[in-house]
Formats: structure tokens, C-alpha cells, sequence
């Protein structure tokens, strides 16, 4: 394919945008994609249903992004939630809004999305080769003039990275950008797992595995300082903990443990009592059931499958009577319900990590075209820019609205 205007690297929610825009706007657009077929890491997003943005206003939404939310002000104004669902309905996908301003096609099916982004960019004319891995950026005078792909050269007058992280890999996400700039000067913040389960000691999640709770807190510990926390739902699991808040608060988690400080998780069981009204209500329900055995009791203030766990922990015989349990014991049962605590031992690798923490820094990209500040012609978008979120539809408006605003700016 010879007078390309624009290569897209990666085929990708960012890699499509970009390329769709830049074809909107008259650009000869070709798709660089080394998996043999374009999206992959799409239909997995939200499991499988595809969270597919936010409805946050831009100032929330930025404060939900890390290390710096505010590099997105620009790219934000000018493709947002409200552009990307419209871009969607017009080709066939109805979106619905869920709790926590999360929408989600109708269908629930993540492939609809990926379905009408492809339509959305052959209609344009966008074209896609599959099987193409980009091996090395064509580079003279800090100007771009192509890539390198399976061998060949292949120029363009611009070249837009759309790689991803290294999060599933599986899917095609294996690094492969940070390489190409690296060798040309960009300074690429080391990438780790982001909204990562974690592995915890003990056999306590274990014993618990399969647990799903609702509308607890997860707080997070470095050194026995508290350094985070979230309200939500969480998974125990063969080997640790999982779910959102988990996820949420692994950022703090990972980096902390790299520094080889000692990280625990506790969970609040009753977040909605402080101390003193669980205490009450502990009374309360020992005094009622003054005669019924202790183990009998907890089923009014547990899931069934934790109780046995939780009576292991508490090291109370469950056999005593209610009216013989101790205001120590009362005081054990009350402390561990508002505090179960997990050591953390280790952090799933990228295989199970949703997103990647780290990538080009920020510094070297403009936020006004998300052109690099280095390389003429050479722009990013997604999740190999320095940007990571929170769980919530955050971190695929990220992809959208970086790709849209990079082959708006490099079709100009």
C-alpha cells in the first residue's frame, strides 16, 4: 500500500478511534495489527460485556486518573462519554447506564461494540492488515517516516502508537511500543500490573474462596499507616483477594510492595456501624438468644461459609451459650468483624492485571495532539501513554478519547 498519510500501531479501542477519525477527515489510513484478528483485548473488557465508558463530568472523571488526569483536560473537551455513545448508536449499539455511572451495550455483549467500531471505520475507509508486527519505527532527523513491519518498510507521513500495555498478553499486549520508542529517546515510566488482584498469607482467603461480599470496606496498611481505602464488593479467592475495591486499591498496594514495605488489607465487615452500635447490637442479639450456642448466633452476622472460618480465627468455643460469652470475647468478635486482616504476600502477574501502570511519560506527548514532543509525526493514544484508572469505564474513554484526538490532530 504505497501514499499511506497515516499508519495506526494497533487495533485497539485507541488504535480504531484514531484511525477512524483520521479517515473522517480524508486521511489514507492503514491498521497495523500483529494479532490475526483486530480487538481482542475489547472483548474481554467488563467480562466480557465491555464497561464502555463513564458518565462522570470531566473534573470527577479526571480525579479517577493516575498520575496525572490532567494531561486528559484537552483530549477530554473534545471527544468525551457523550461522543463515544452516539458514535456507537449510530451504528446499531444502545448502550445502558448502571450503577456507579457505568454503561454497558444493552446487549450485554462486548463484541457489538467492537462490531460497530469496525463497521465505523470501513465505512471510512480505513483499511487493516492482521499478522503485522511492527518491528521498528523508521526514524531521520526526529522526524517519522514509517515502520518497520514483518521486514518491510512501510512509510507514511504519520505514524500513531496504539500498542497497549502489557496487561493479557495473551490478547496481544505484550509491550511491544514502549520498545519501539524507547530506542529513540522516550523515557517510559516502568510498567506494572494496575487493578491487579492480590495474593494474601495464610489459607484464610483460601478457606474462603468463591466468597463474594457486598458493601464492605477494603482498607489498605503500609507500615501500619493507613494509605487508602474503598467501599464496596470484594472476592476471596485460591489465592487471595480479588473484585473492585480490591482492584481499586491495588495501585497503592503494587507500588508500595515494590518498596518492600510490610502491606495489609483489612476488611470491614460493617462499615455502616462504628464501634459502639455494633457493640450494641452484639449485646442485643447474645441477650436474645441467651440459650442458643454461639456458633448459632453468627449466622445473624455472617454469610454461612465465613462462620467457621471466623470461629478458627476468634478461638472461641462455639459450643458456649450466648449468655456465657465475656465482654473480652464480645470485644474479640466485634474487632474482627470491623477488622479482618490479610498480609499482603505478592500481586498477580500481568496475565491477570486489567490494565498497565506506567508507559510513555507524559512530559515528552502533547496534550493538546497527543503528538510526541521528541519525534516529529510520532503520536500515541491509549494505554501505552503514562495513565492508568480506576475500575468504572474510565480507562476505555482514556483509549477513545487519546485516539480520537491524535488522528484528528495528525490528519489536520
Amino acid at each position: 500500500m504505497n501514499n499511506l498519510d497515516v499508519i495506526v500501531v494497533g487495533a485497539g479501542p485507541a488504535g480504531l478511534l484514531a484511525a477512524g477519525r483520521a479517515a473522517e477527515l480524508g486521511a489514507k489510513v492503514l491498521i497495523l495489527e500483529k494479532m490475526r484478528l483486530p480487538g481482542r483485548k475489547l472483548l474481554i473488557t467488563g467480562k466480557g460485556r465491555c464497561n464502555i465508558t463513564n458518565d462522570a463530568a470531566i473534573s470527577e472523571f479526571i480525579s479517577h486518573v493516575y498520575p496525572n488526569g490532567r494531561f486528559l483536560r484537552n483530549a477530554f473537551s473534545q471527544f468525551y462519554s457523550k461522543d463515544i455513545l452516539e458514535l456507537l448508536e449510530k451504528y446499531g449499539v444502545e448502550s445502558v447506564l448502571e450503577r456507579g455511572g457505568r454503561y454497558f451495550p444493552a446487549s450485554d455483549k462486548s463484541k457489538d461494540v467492537l462490531n460497530a467500531l469496525l463497521k465505523w471505520i470501513n465505512e471510512k475507509g480505513v483499511e487493516i492488515a492482521t499478522d503485522a508486527r511492527v518491528e521498528k519505527l523508521i526514524v531521520e532527523n526526529k522526524i517519522v517516516k514509517g515502520v518497520l513491519v514483518n521486514g518491510q518498510p512501510l512509510y507514511a507521513k504519520k505514524v500513531i502508537l496504539a500498542t497497549g500495555g502489557k496487561s493479557y498478553p495473551a490478547t496481544g499486549s505484550t509491550g511491544d511500543g514502549y520498545n519501539l520508542v524507547a530506542e529513540h529517546g522516550h523515557k517510559v515510566a516502568k510498567p506494572i500490573p494496575a487493578l491487579v488482584p492480590l495474593e494474601t498469607e495464610g489459607d484464610v482467603a483460601q478457606r474462603l474462596q468463591g466468597l463474594n461480599l457486598k458493601n464492605v470496606k477494603a482498607i489498605v496498611w503500609v507500615n501500619g499507616k493507613k494509605m487508602g481505602e474503598d467501599f464496596g464488593e470484594m472476592i476471596f479467592t485460591h489465592f487471595g483477594l480479588s473484585g473492585p475495591i480490591i482492584l481499586t486499591l491495588s495501585r497503592i498496594v503494587v507500588a508500595e510492595f515494590q518498596k518492600q514495605n510490610k502491606v495489609e488489607i483489612s476488611i470491614d465487615l460493617k462499615p455502616a456501624l462504628d464501634d459502639q452500635k455494633l457493640d450494641l447490637r452484639l449485646q442485643r442479639d447474645l441477650n436474645e438468644h441467651g440459650k442458643k450456642r454461639l456458633g448459632n448466633i453468627f449466622s445473624y452476622w455472617l454469610p454461612s461459609s465465613m462462620i467457621p472460618v471466623f470461629l478458627d480465627l476468634l478461638n472461641i468455643d462455639s459450643e458456649k451459650e450466648c449468655h456465657q460469652v465475656s465482654a473480652v470475647e464480645r470485644k474479640q468478635i466485634r474487632n474482627l468483624l470491623k477488622n479482618l486482616r490479610f498480609t499482603v504476600s505478592n500481586f498477580r502477574s500481568f496475565k491477570e492485571a486489567i490494565i498497565t501502570a506506567g508507559g510513555v511519560i507524559t512530559d515528552e506527548i502533547s496534550p493538546k495532539t497527543m503528538e510526541s514532543k521528541l519525534i516529529s509525526g510520532l503520536y500515541f493514544a491509549g494505554e501505552m501513554i503514562d495513565l492508568d484508572a480506576e475500575t468504572g469505564g474510565y480507562n476505555l474513554q482514556i483509549a477513545y478519547s487519546t485516539g480520537w484526538l491524535a488522528g484528528n490532530s495528525c490528519a489536520k
